[in-house]
């Protein structure tokens, strides 16, 4: 099981979570933050500090986002497990779930 971050980071990428991720599992894409589901420990420690509530345990994703747990494992097809996102830093990429969305509007 993991956590999941959803839509509402899409092009916001507050970044809070990644502060208070103990093992560096939240990854940079180009416009939106995943969760490495394999680097994981389920501390659930970043989705109390999201301020958009994107994060959810795999389990209470709900139904209109579910497809951002298949987005979130895919996500690392390519780079498998880096062992942590400081390694990498921003990748220049995203899922195409999330490439393909059109621009994001978030309230100031």
């Amino acid at each position: 099981m993991t956590y999941v971050i959803a839509l509402p980071c899409v092009d916001l990428k507050d970044k809070a979570c990644i502060d208070e991720c103990p093992v560096d599992c939240i990854y940079e894409g180009e416009r939106s933050l995943y969760i490495h589901p394999d680097e994981c420990v389920d501390c659930g420690a970043c989705e109390p500090v999201c301020p958009v509530e994107a994060i959810y345990y795999e389990d209470d994703l709900p139904d209109m986002w579910a497809d951002y747990y298949k987005a979130n494992v895919e996500f690392f097809d390519d780079i498998g497990s880096p062992g942590g996102a400081a390694k990498t830093g921003m990748l220049d990429f995203d899922h195409p779930l999330v490439a393909a969305l059109p621009p994001q509007v978030h309230p100031a």
